[in-house]
């Protein structure tokens, strides 16, 4: 009896202990899974993320073949015109050469040009002080002078009658007027745009012309210019220099111009004075 008991103890024994071992093998297989499901999705994604960069590739690459293919068509169209195209190239090195030669031909004439206007120059303003060179404008443009006199450097307010103060500089311009005798001389008298009112002018033309006029009448009585070579003229309000709605733009409008033109054996004479 007791050895049946003691038998049936140790089957019980050994069927709690393979029930135990069954339980952890089960365990290990569902964390197997676990982790081979893990593994499998993330190579999915793998596997999708590269698919995607395949065929992006492949669309770089067909845009690449297309690119070389046009390439290629511009390169032998480029060859097949190259035989055409090698005619021209010496009469284009010819064309090049006659712009060469043209620019500069253009160059010395330009240095040649400035030498004159400030020949030019020099002579015009070379006895007038630094400080009526502040009020007086010289231009040299294609050989023709400009001066440019401030209304107040040589007539009384709003009027047409020389001042005191002109008398200096006129004597300077005279001076320069007469010692290039064949030079015709324009006193062209500019005024800004205010409306003028005053008994017997009747406008800012009238104004522009009365101050050339009593310009060119100074030049022949005090200095002996020969009126042959002088001329009078206004234009008024309309040649401005600068804005009219300003006071310092109406003030560069108020001003008489001595444009003086030599004749063609004067500009021979000043380039060979001209500095090399």
């Amino acid at each position: 009896m007791k050895r049946n008991i003691f038998g049936i103890s140790a089957l019980a024994i050994a069927l709690l202990m393979s029930s135990c071992a069954s339980k952890k093998d089960l365990q290990n297989c569902q964390f197997e899974n676990k982790e081979l499901t893990g593994s499998l999705m993330s190579a999915k994604e793998q596997l999708a993320a590269a698919q995607a960069r395949v065929t992006s590739l492949e669309d770089q690459l067909a845009q690449q073949k297309k690119a070389y293919s046009q390439l290629q068509r511009s390169l032998d169209k480029s060859l097949t015109n190259t035989n055409q195209n090698n005619v021209s190239i010496d009469k284009l090195v010819d064309q090049i050469n006659e712009s060469n030669q043209y620019i500069r031909h253009l160059v010395e004439v330009k240095s040649k040009s400035d030498s004159l206007n400030m020949v030019l120059t020099n002579n015009l303003t070379r006895s007038l002080s630094k400080e009526e060179l502040k009020e007086v404008d010289v231009q040299v443009l294609k050989g023709v002078v400009y001066i440019s006199l401030a209304d107040n450097m040589l007539y009384k307010s709003g009027s047409y009658e020389i001042n005191d103060r002109a008398e200096e500089t006129l004597s300077k311009i005279a001076k320069i007027i007469m010692d290039y005798k064949d030079y015709d001389v324009l006193i062209e008298g500019n005024t800004d745009d205010v409306p003028i009112s005053r008994e017997n002018i009747r406008n800012n033309w009238d104004l522009s012309c009365l101050r050339a006029s009593s310009v060119v009448q100074y030049l022949q009585t005090h200095y002996g210019v020969d009126p042959k070579r002088l001329t009078a003229g206004g234009r008024g309000e309309y040649n401005p220099i600068a804005t009219n709605t300003t006071e310092v733009g109406k003030q560069r409008n108020r001003r008489t111009q001595i444009i003086i033109t030599p004749k063609l054996d004067q500009f021979m004479d000043l380039i060979e004075q001209a500095p090399e």
